[in-house]
């Protein structure tokens, strides 16, 4: 395990532990060092609307300096413009200041290669080296350079929308989006309504305080009111940084990262243009895997992270993947998950098949699947504790082999994630509440 890298960069509530002004500086040097010896040395740095970004942005800024490598400065930008733009200005790599979904108090640190994907482990490990060696600031002459990138929003709406097909018009289509006061406020709306839909935009008046406060993906409430008020055709829902997305049909309901991956494999098979397979994971709906089985689309499950489903996409060779949170992987469009990217897919396959978004889900039947997340001062792998043990084998024997029991630590907050599926609602109910009890033993 290494010692500040979780499974998602890093991350943590500000002014506490790593996530503070003194720890980004090292940080910033510390990749400085690590990624200015390779043949690019710019770096780009992006955020969310966060107002501890101000903070970091500045503290990586001159750390990076400081170890003799450039940086390029965008602003506020989703997570996944800053893997396209690393790419597009051939940088050496890409850092967005960010905790995704988290609330304002908390900030965090993703980092992009040069190709646009999350590094790798043992890129990771070699940055932690550095943090820990005594800071040194290169001879004046070989400081870095900081500029910013004054059109990088353009760049990546233009890219968003070659993504879409040319003939195809969203005239006509009536939406609500919610950018969760995110990263995406300035940029989605623009994506949307210059395709021609009729966008109601909600959460897109970010104060660095309410950034995934009221909306967002994970708040659908918001999102699900407006849509039946307004009439819509459909809701899409990012979250603070716009790498994942949640949808919501005309009457309502809230459609997840699974039923997005069914959508997009199933239009794309109709097609003829869907080869391999889905990769899921641990967390992906049993119901998934059945329905995409009988339609001969193969699907494979890795654990839970959107860096972990892109390693199992590469092994396999497949392109699409994802999670029920709504990390959504379209890789043979983008390197990392994208909430547009994949929002523009299921509007794609509605204008296609003349379907609204409910219709393109008949054949998917979710297994009764229930989640809750108990949090604790400190992470603890809960398959290493006897009593857990003895618990998850207890669910297990009820199940008795029609169901799945998932006992994991959060790799991106201090929460202990309990997960039962099965095919009966009521025994889902009680072992949920069963196993919840006895990690609160434990704590």
């Amino acid at each position: 395990m290494r010692k500040y890298f979780g499974t998602d960069g890093i991350r943590g509530q500000v002014g506490k532990g790593v996530i503070t002004p003194e720890f980004m500086l090292k940080l910033g040097w510390a990749a400085g060092k690590v990624f200015n010896g390779q043949s690019k040395n710019k770096i780009l740095i992006g955020k969310d609307t966060r107002i501890s970004g101000y903070m970091f942005e500045s503290a990586l800024e001159a750390g990076i300096v400081a170890a003799g490598a450039d940086v390029r400065l965008v602003g506020p930008m989703p997570t996944p413009a800053i893997a396209y733009l690393t790419r597009t200005f051939r940088a050496c790599a890409g850092i967005v200041i960010s905790a995704s979904h988290n609330p304002y108090t908390d900030n965090g640190i993703k980092f992009f290669s040069s190709e646009g994907g999350k590094i790798s482990d043992e890129l990771e490990e070699e940055i932690e080296y550095w943090l820990d060696q005594p800071m040194e600031v290169v001879e004046s002459d070989k400081i870095g350079k900081a500029k910013r990138i004054d059109d990088a929003a353009g760049r990546y709406i233009e890219y968003c929308k070659g993504t879409f097909p040319i003939g195809l018009r969203i005239t006509g289509l009536k939406m609500v989006l919610d950018c969760a006061d995110g990263a995406t406020y300035h940029v989605a709306p623009r994506v949307f309504s210059e395709l021609g839909a009729d966008v109601i935009v909600i959460g897109a008046s970010p104060d660095g305080l309410n950034i995934n406060e009221v909306s967002g993906a994970t708040k659908p409430e918001l999102l699900q009111k407006n849509v039946v008020a307004h009439g819509a055709d459909i809701g899409i829902a990012l979250d603070g940084d716009g790498d994942r997305l949640i949808l919501v049909d005309k009457f309502g309901k809230v459609c997840d990262g699974d039923d997005v991956l069914y959508i997009i494999a199933n239009h794309l098979s109709s097609k003829g243009q869907f080869s391999g397979g889905v990769v899921g994971t641990l967390m992906t709906n049993f119901g998934l895997e059945l329905a995409l089985s009988e339609r001969g689309v193969g699907f494979s499950r890795a654990n839970v992270g959107d860096r972990y489903v892109n390693e199992k996409l590469t092994q396999h060779g497949w392109s699409l993947g994802g999670e029920p949170s709504g990390h959504i992987v379209c890789k043979s469009i983008t390197t990392t998950g994208d909430g547009i990217i994949a929002a523009l897919q299921i509007l794609q396959a509605m204008l296609e098949e003349g379907k609204p978004l409910h219709e393109l889900l008949e054949g998917l039947v979710k297994f009764p699947q229930k989640l809750k997340n108990i949090r604790v001062k400190e992470r603890f792998i809960p398959s290493e504790v006897p009593a857990l043990q003895k618990a998850i084998a207890h669910a297990n024997e009820r199940l008795n082999g029609s169901g799945r029991v998932l006992l994991r630590a959060s790799g991106t907050e201090p929460l202990i994630r309990v997960m039962v599926e099965g095919r009966d609602d009521e025994l889902v109910s009680d072992l949920i509440d069963y196993l919840s009890a006895e990690v609160q033993k434990v704590i």
